[in-house]
């Protein structure tokens, strides 16, 4: 690999991305061996968008009393209905899933990225019609500039998934972690059906929690965090996306335009609305791009549940929502399965443009 920092007179970057795939050890391994400059490969053009300085706060959703009091519960929908017509994304506070749960499963996330790597190498990958893959950057070989994360994906609905293909780290937390997103995805989805206008088990209906996608992402401390990124700008390609995110912070939105930070708050989840759900919709609820800053300190550990079928094959078409539709409201994008959106979305890469235009009517 070249040396940290230092542009060869012929940058060979081919070689550079096939020597660091072919160690299968990840961002962890590199910083694990001392690099005290950021390679090549992973340097990028700054942003053009502006990082704003005024302190944002994203809407707080309290969802205590949901099921029981009709009162509080038409509160939460509306504010459901602004967070997910304006900003795309919200948080949220008393969503049943205990403390211990979200504790173990960042411990969990920890333990698989920081145990022996030979154990961690059996799961290395670049089929990504596995079930279970860890590896550095999906789009590795496509983007411009790879990212300073590694990432143990794990697809874990529709398909009943067999534990044993699970790593031993966090087998135990991962199972019981899907449990307890998959109940609050589906009360999620009411409450936004709601938000919509429509009848509470709608979304769920059309089946937009059938999928489940869980995403463990580790963030080394980067060495010069000015020069790279943890995740490049991007939509989501999914309905519905339920992040877990520790206290180091680094998740921006953007918002009109600048760059705004989404703090961390303990026990909180933050929500974000995920592209098929902004065609369903036909722009009602809106998709937004988001990014994660490298950073000194670390390394920052998340966890993101993607409600999404994947590549999986399936036949289900998903358009724009009739009764959300009129003269005035015609429908904007035409009708897609869920893999070929996210397929086409996986070769685009992440690119910091969306995959949302090339759907449209």
């Amino acid at each position: 690999m070249p040396a940290a920092g230092k542009v060869p007179d012929v940058y060979d970057r081919a070689s550079e991305l096939k020597a660091f795939d072919e160690s299968e050890a990840g961002v962890k391994g590199l910083v694990d061996s001392g690099v005290s400059m950021v390679p090549q490969m992973f340097i990028r053009p700054p942003d053009k968008s502006g990082t704003s300085n005024v302190r944002f706060n994203f809407p707080v959703i309290d969802l205590h009393g949901m099921e029981d009091d009709p009162i509080r519960r038409k509160h939460m929908v509306e504010a459901v209905r602004e967070a997910s017509e304006t900003l795309g994304f919200f948080t949220v506070v008393n969503h049943g899933i205990p403390e211990s749960v979200l504790e173990e499963m960042m411990e969990g996330t920890r333990r698989f990225y920081e145990q022996d790597n030979e154990v961690k190498k059996e799961f290395y990958t670049r089929d990504q019609t596995r079930e279970v893959i860890y590896n550095s950057n999906f789009d590795l070989y496509t983007s411009k500039a790879a990212n300073w994360r590694d990432t143990l994906y794990c697809l874990l609905a529709p398909r009943p998934l067999d534990p044993q293909q699970l790593p031993a780290t966090c087998r135990d937390v991962l199972m019981e972690y899907k449990e307890e997103i998959m109940r609050l995805g589906h009360k999620l989805l009411e409450l936004m059906s709601e938000a919509l206008g429509l009848n509470r088990n709608h979304l769920k209906d059309m089946d937009c929690a059938e999928g489940l996608a869980m995403v463990c992402h580790y963030y080394p401390a980067c060495p010069q965090p000015e020069l790279t990124m943890g995740t490049t700008n991007h939509s989501d390609s999914d309905f519905l996306t339920i992040l877990l995110q520790d206290q180091i912070g680094g998740l921006q939105v953007l918002h009109q335009d600048q760059w705004v930070d989404v703090l961390p708050m303990p026990g909180a989840l933050v929500i974000n609305i995920g592209d098929l759900m902004q065609l369903i919709t036909n722009d009602r609820f809106k998709s937004v791009e988001h990014r994660v800053l490298a950073n000194q300190r670390g390394p920052r550990v998340s966890v993101a549940c993607f409600f999404s079928t994947s590549h999986l094959p399936s036949s289900k078409i998903y358009e724009p929502i009739k009764e959300l539709l009129s003269e005035e409201n015609p429908p904007k994008y035409r009708g897609t399965t869920v893999r070929d959106y996210v397929l086409y979305y996986r070769s685009k890469g992440l690119d910091g443009t969306s995959a949302l235009p090339h759907f449209m009517l």
